[in-house]
């Protein structure tokens, strides 16, 4: 089992790879770490994602823009911090 660490460093590493132009899906970082059982993970993978984003490591984005992680209602994105 990954745990917060390891799911914090992949999420990192994804967003850097695909850069400030392009973003991943949660679910992606999930089927990479968990690929069987990768629905079960999706709340800690959010969970971590969410931590990123408050510790202004990542931004999370839905059509585009910022959201607010407190009101977070359908599909996100990760993306890359830029500056």
């Amino acid at each position: 089992m990954q745990g917060k660490k390891e799911i914090a460093e992949r999420i990192l590493a994804v967003a850097e790879q695909r850069g400030a132009d392009k973003s991943t899906c949660p679910s992606e970082i999930a089927r990479m770490l968990f690929p069987g059982r990768w629905r079960e993970q999706m709340a800690a993978v959010m969970e971590v994602a969410i931590d990123l984003c408050n510790n202004g490591k990542i931004s999370i984005t839905q059509k585009g823009k910022e959201v607010d992680v407190k009101k977070i209602k359908g599909p996100v994105r990760i993306k890359q911090v830029v500056g």
